[in-house]
Order: structure tokens, then sequence, then C-alpha cells
């Protein structure tokens, strides 16, 4: 298959943004910023311009205040000295030829004091302990549990609010191309989204369109900082990751879906399916029907997908766009791989977080495997 019929290999425009392919580098978290003041570094510059042929990559979740953080080593984009270190990055990513969009990133319950602005509880929409999950705080710590958080009052949510939009606006002065809101994987928009996480009984908790609300003023914050053309958002409807659930995922991603079409974004990255857990078997494609159905914007799928099906579910239409983990993580040079079908390095998931270039900046490309 040529490049003119591999549709893995079509250009696309997201939004006003040329991609020259189909492949995009999902947000990975590595735990890898410089220390102290969690600021990306040289060592991240590398990494992400090694992987600068991808149609898009997404930054790797960012967080946008400290309270916000729920993981020892992950970047912010909250300081001057983050801001310049995210500047390193961008550059040489365009230097390289590539886009990249920010991950913007609030971890909500999933933390820790001692990761907390003076050692306060970490926040959520309710105070429910999210079972089994775990965070680590330090080099030493190793994976410690997360205490019950404490439930947010609604006057502090449009604080929170101001963080994203300085975070939107801190991205734009990084040089990023545009930024992803996170709103998966059981961090703080997932946790006002969804069900089970979210048993408010004020204007931002019960219906759908009440659990909603906040994550749609976080949209229409950053919406006055960039263009919608460049705003995309992230969600994982059937995730199981930190201990998340909805009732009726095909009804929230469908409203969710509309609301967000009706903004404007360029994109929805939707986790399908996912090594961290899964309430489906395989992709749940009712619900990607309903968010396909609503949404009128470019879809990424996400989630264990190989060169073969990211081919067969663009040619279907059942997504235009891939984001591939793993595997770019362990091949630098995914696109050219998949353009020969050459075959792939594997991954070594004891490097996944944390550490230095091992496992990170030194995967070898095919011409340095040959």
């Amino acid at each position: 298959m040529t490049d003119t019929t591999n549709p893995l290999f079509q250009p696309l425009t997201l939004g006003d943004l040329e991609l020259p392919n189909r492949i995009v580098m999902a947000p990975l978290t590595r735990a890898r910023a410089g220390q102290p003041g969690d600021v990306p570094s040289d060592m991240n510059a590398t990494y992400y311009a090694q992987r600068a042929s991808t149609g898009l990559i997404i930054s790797e979740a960012t967080q946008v205040s400290q309270q916000g953080k729920g993981y020892a080593f992950t970047p912010g984009i909250y300081t001057p000295e983050q801001v310049a270190g995210w500047r390193k990055v961008t550059d040489a990513v365009h230097a390289a030829g590539g886009r990249m969009h920010a991950q913007l990133w609030h971890v909500g319950r999933i933390s820790h004091p001692e990761l907390q602005p003076g050692g306060d509880l970490p926040v959520g929409p309710s105070a429910i302990k999210p079972e089994g999950s775990q965070v680590f705080i330090s080099a030493e710590s190793g994976m410690v549990d997360i205490p019950t958080p404490r439930a947010l009052e609604a006057d502090e949510l449009p604080g929170i609010v101001e963080q994203y939009r300085k975070g939107a606006e801190n991205a734009r002065e990084a040089g990023f191309d545009g930024i992803e809101i996170h709103a998966a994987n059981g961090y703080l928009l997932d946790q006002f989204i969804r069900s089970g996480s979210n048993h408010r009984t004020d204007e931002y908790g019960g219906s759908v369109e009440n659990r909603l609300r906040f994550p749609m003023m976080v949209v229409e914050a950053v919406k006055e900082v960039w263009p919608a053309a460049r705003i995309g958002i992230r969600v994982s409807p059937t995730g199981s990751f930190n201990s998340m659930h909805d009732e009726d995922p095909h009804s929230t991603y469908r409203a969710l879906a509309r609301k967000v079409n009706e903004a404007g974004l360029a994109y929805i990255e939707v986790v399908e399916d996912s090594f961290q857990g899964n309430h489906e078997n395989g992709r749940p494609e009712s619900v990607i029907d309903a968010i396909r159905e609503a949404f009128n914007g470019v879809y990424i799928g996400n989630g264990a997908y190989t060169r073969e099906e990211a081919m067969e579910r663009i040619e279907a239409g059942r997504c235009d766009l891939v984001s591939f983990g793993r595997p770019i993580i362990a091949n630098p040079d995914l696109v050219e791989r998949f353009r020969r079908n050459a075959p792939l390095n594997e991954w070594d998931q004891s490097t996944f977080y944390g550490g230095d270039e091992r496992g990170y900046t030194d995967y070898p490309t095919l011409d340095e495997s040959q």
C-alpha cells in the first residue's frame, strides 16, 4: 500500500492547522520534568523533537496549578520558568517540522497532601475516595494511597476556571500551536462529568446538564485565549482508571459532544480502550456512535491501536486521526515505520514513569537499528 492509498498518510486539516498525516502522538505522562519547579528541560525537548514527524504531538498532561498536581516530576505551565522550559520544547518541535498542542490538566482528587499547597487535602466535586487509586510523591515513595478528597465549594470553581484560562495563555506564550483540555482518565473535569464521582446536589451535580456545567465553563474560558479551531478535548467515556464509572455514558457523552460541537472545538480525542482499565470489552462502539453523531469536528481515536486497525477504522469513517501511546514511546520514528510497515521496537514499561534518558530518548530509529 502506497502513501497515496494508505489512509494514515492522507493529510487532514484540524481546525485551521494542516497535518501531513493521521498519526498523533498521544498525551503521555512520563514524569521527567526538571527539578526543582517541574520545569521542562533540554531532555524533554529532545524527546518531543524526535517524534515531530507525527501529524500532531499532544503534550503530556501539564498541571495548571500546584493544586492541579497529582504526581512527582510532572510538568507545570503556571510559572515563568515552566513557560520558558516549554518554549524550548516547542522551538525544538517546530525546528523539526512538527506541530504541538499543550494538554491542560488538573488532577482533582487524584493527589496527596504532600503535593498540595500547604499540605491541603486534594479536591474533587464530591468527598468520594477513589478506591484503589495511588500516586507517587517522590523518587523514593513508591505508590501511596490517596486520601478522601475535600469537596469543592461552588464559589471556588471560578478560581479553578481561571487556572485553566491562565494555562491557556501561558501555552500561547510558550509557543504551542493549540491546546487540549484534559477531561479524561479520572482527573478533575472527568470527575465532574461522570455520575460515579459527582454526587453534588447543587447546580454542578445531578443531571447531565449540571455535571457538564463546570467543564463547559473551562471550555469557554480557554476560548477567550485561543480560537476554537485550536482547541480540543480528551474524554474517556468507559475508562475505569482512577475508580471511575458513569451510569449512562451514551447519554452523558452525547450531551458533552453536542455542547463541544456548539462551542466549535476542533476535535474530541476519545480514549476508547486502555491498558489501565475499561468497562467495555474492547471499543465502546455505541458510545463512539453517539459522540460522532453529535460532533461535527475531527474525531481522534485512542487506545491499543495497531497500524492495521488504525488504517481500517479511518477508512471506515470510525475516526479521522489515531493517537498512539506506547508504540510512540518505543518508536520515535513511528511514522516512518508505519510508512514502511517495518517492525516496531518493544517498549520497556519499567521506564514509563520517572528516570532519565533510558527508555525516554534512547530508543533506536530504523536507521540506527540497521
